[in-house]
């Protein structure tokens, strides 16, 4: 939720104070098992970070120092290295994870920074998809 200002800003700056939609789509798995959302993350992140324009977006965000071995490694074919040079730090940033409470809390942190419609991508790390929905709705 930390990128979400500089996002918005940029978006009623050009909204020339119209209001406009925010919209985020917000990678989540309901788990407390930090073992498999960082392994499970890792590859999630890699296979949308390698995107040509999402890259650049999350340079632009500042992540490209974090990110960059990675993205070295990657093209050099070496998969395997290149998910273990993700940081902890930005598989916690870009995936919202932890108790059905925890997760609704980090949820509605993105709302309070300025995102108006939430898209929520239940990332299946070793839950039922649906229960995890049920759970979110409950804990809000």
């Amino acid at each position: 939720s930390t990128d979400v200002p500089r996002v918005t800003g940029i978006v009623h700056d050009a909204a020339d104070g119209a209001e406009r939609e925010v919209v985020a789509r917000l990678f989540v798995a309901v788990t407390e098992d930090r073992d498999t959302v960082m392994a499970l993350g890792r590859h999630a992140i890699a296979a949308y970070l390698n995107v040509p324009v999402y890259r650049a977006f999350h340079e632009w965000l500042g992540r490209g120092e974090q990110l960059g071995e990675m993205w070295r490694l990657w093209g050099e074919g070496d998969r395997k290295a290149a998910l273990e040079a993700i940081p902890d730090s930005v598989v916690d940033e870009l995936i919202i994870w932890g108790s059905a409470g925890e997760c609704r809390e980090r949820l509605d942190a993105y709302v309070d920074a300025g995102v108006t419609t939430p898209v929520v991508a239940l990332l299946p790390f070793g839950f039922d998809e649906r229960e995890a929905a049920k759970a979110l709705a409950a804990a809000g």
